[in-house]
């Protein structure tokens, strides 16, 4: 059973928004730090964003530092991403993951099958 589940992906137009929900599943997250990482056509995937624990700590990665906002819900088990001033290249697959270590870049233990993000120009 897949831990974490991403939903919200679709299709917008360039400048649009889109606001990506991770839900746990089987398990409670509410003590891990949770990240969004992403994988655009023909790329490796790259980190997006991370979230503390506790939400206190927050992390971006230069690419998307001012346009989107990580956020988390413990009580409801859910992490989001909202994203602003979409761009062409923002275009992936976006992935949900937790793991219990401190939140930012780097290896994650749980991961979601992903959510597919397009951005048209």
């Amino acid at each position: 059973q897949v831990p974490l589940v991403e939903s919200g992906g679709g299709l917008v137009q360039a400048g649009g928004s889109l606001r990506l929900s991770c839900a746990a599943s089987g398990r409670t997250f509410s003590s891990y730090a949770m990240a969004w990482f992403r994988r655009a056509p023909g790329k490796e995937r790259e980190f997006v964003a991370a979230i503390s624990w506790s939400g206190g700590n927050t992390y971006y990665a230069d690419s998307v530092e001012g346009r989107f906002t990580i956020s988390r819900d413990r009580a409801k088990n859910t992490v989001y991403l909202q994203m602003n001033t979409l761009k062409p290249e923002d275009t992936a697959v976006y992935y949900c993951a937790a793991r219990e270590t401190g939140a930012g870049r780097g290896m994650y233990d749980y991961w979601g099958q992903g959510t597919q993000v397009t951005v048209s120009s």
